[in-house]
């Protein structure tokens, strides 16, 4: 009943976005009752029938073809990411596939770690669910944060939502935390018997209204490379490129790398931190600080 609830609740708020106006329909006078596409103006766009398609957006997804999900994408105007997600519900129901979930493995091995190490730009491994799983040092550093945060692993989530510190750091918090809910959401629809993942939306729910009125939108992505402006409590503002590679063995579970344009601020800000993240490692005197001064920017 789960599954059907999150089916029914994706497939409504999508058709809710789109104005016959956008779908191409014609325009017909007089007061519409519902926001959106109506049911029949889905089923009409996708070539399916009216009862077929109110049953699937019940939740009754399962058995349905790749020719009929393709038909409801399209109608629905689907990106690449929801589309997926469409595609990940749709096996969350079919028959057999509430089996039990298989034990895994921890994907940090020591090569992983050399990985990291030999990289010279900040680099963190996470999960689907928005831990943080491992780090090179200046990946710690840019995270300096998370790592100090009370409940470990470091989780992306709990820290925009949970932790004050997250308003001073993202420069754009607002889409910060659109784009972790989207990841969550897309995470929850692939693999729905994932019990952490239920745990910490749950929590997410009970303590942050915030979160629970965004997740609400059912809004879906896949976290795979972006742009994001950070101000760093010790090195300021910079501007770094994202980029995600998946681990062998468990494409859900991914080294992402941080870099600046050449010649920048923000590339003057990554060797401010990799000067920073080197004295971190260095035995401390009496006599240092425990941060070195901001730098001045003018």
């Amino acid at each position: 009943m789960e599954f059907q609830q999150e089916i029914r609740g994706f497939l409504m708020s999508r058709r809710a976005r789109i104005t016959p106006e956008q779908a191409g329909l014609p325009h017909v006078g007089g007061n519409r009752r519902v926001k959106g596409l109506r049911r029949e103006e889905v089923a009409m766009l996708a070539g399916l029938s009216v009862e077929y398609y109110t049953r699937m957006e019940r939740g009754r997804l399962g058995g349905a073809s790749e020719s009929v999900l393709d038909a409801i994408a399209r109608a629905l105007q689907l990106d690449d990411d929801e589309r997926a997600h469409l595609y990940d519900l749709a096996r969350s129901v079919a028959p057999g596939s509430r089996r039990k979930r298989p034990q895994r493995t921890s994907p940090i091995t020591a090569s992983v770690q050399l990985v990291l190490d030999s990289m010279s730009v900040p680099a963190v491994v996470q999960n689907g669910r928005l831990d943080l799983l491992a780090a090179n040092d200046l990946g710690r550093a840019l995270y300096a944060d998370l790592f100090t945060m009370g409940r470990q692993p470091p989780n992306f989530a709990r820290y925009v939502f949970l932790d004050p510190r997250a308003e001073a750091f993202y420069a754009d918090l607002d889409g910060a935390k659109n784009l972790l809910v989207a990841v969550l959401r897309a995470t929850a629809g692939r693999d729905p018997l994932d019990q952490q993942v239920t745990e910490l939306v749950g929590e997410l729910s009970a303590r942050s209204t915030d979160f629970s009125t965004r997740w609400a939108k059912h809004n879906v992505r896949r976290h795979s490379r972006g742009r994001k402006v950070v101000h760093h409590p010790v090195v300021g503002r910079m501007e770094l490129a994202y980029d995600d590679f998946a681990l062998p063995g468990d494409p859900h579970v991914s080294i992402t790398t941080y870099t600046a344009d050449p010649g920048t601020p923000s590339a003057d800000g990554l060797t401010l931190l990799a000067a920073w993240a080197d004295t971190r490692k260095q035995p401390q005197t009496a006599d240092d600080d425990a941060l070195p001064d901001r730098p001045r920017h003018p």
